[in-house]
């Protein structure tokens, strides 16, 4: 590595797996890999993300969307609003055994998934491409997880019908979301879970809820 120039991709995504003591199974980390220069090819027409460069992506969205498989329990996951796959994609690299389903509205963007899908061969992987008011998926899922959605009372009502009775509803927050939790109807019981994300200088929360009734 010349002095002073950047680390390399794999060395910080590497670096980011020890501190997040996440075993990745075999293939993984290659996988992870491939789907950033994924994204990075794609990005350029498809505007999947406002993070450029292959270095920010380690740390912004595969550490960022890592951060969280520790606290998740188990099932079936859907990752509503995917997007470019986040959290979903790299989730269901680090639990090849988990059924992963990606959802999102847009047609581009789930073109772009499904060729990561097939690219990385990632068998665990669904997708459903459209909103999720209509959708009554049979079984339902046991976690609800989303990073795109920015108030919490409209996820959380969201995700209901998508949940089995005792299902999670998983969101991905920034800052702590006191105020948002604050304002949550009685049938629904909420903890908040400071993540640590290795490479990333900001504030990072996991909010999981389950429906009393």
């Amino acid at each position: 590595m010349n002095p002073g120039a950047a680390p390399a991709v794999e060395d910080l995504l590497n670096t980011g797996l020890r501190r997040l003591k996440l075993a990745i199974p075999e293939g993984g980390v290659a996988k992870l890999l491939a789907y950033i220069r994924l994204l990075t090819k794609w990005n350029s027409a498809y505007n999947l993300t406002a993070i450029r460069s292959p270095e920010n992506a380690v740390s912004y969205h595969i550490l960022d969307s890592l951060s969280v498989v520790a606290h998740l329990p188990p099932g079936a996951i859907v990752d509503i609003g995917s997007g470019a796959g986040l959290p979903g994609i790299p989730i269901a690299i680090a639990e090849p055994a988990r059924s992963v389903t990606l959802n999102d509205s847009s047609h581009k963007k789930i073109a772009f998934l499904r060729q990561v899908k097939i690219e990385l061969a990632l068998n665990n992987v669904d997708l459903y491409a459209g909103r999720v008011q209509g959708w009554r998926p049979e079984p339902r899922f046991d976690v609800a997880i989303s990073r795109a959605f920015t108030q919490a009372a409209e996820f959380i009502s969201l995700a209901r019908h998508l949940l089995n009775p005792r299902g999670c509803a998983a969101l991905m927050k920034g800052m702590h979301p006191q105020n948002e939790l604050s304002g949550l109807s009685g049938d629904v019981r909420c903890q908040v879970v400071k993540l640590t994300v290795p490479l990333l200088d900001a504030e990072r929360h996991l909010v999981l809820c389950e429906y009393t009734r």
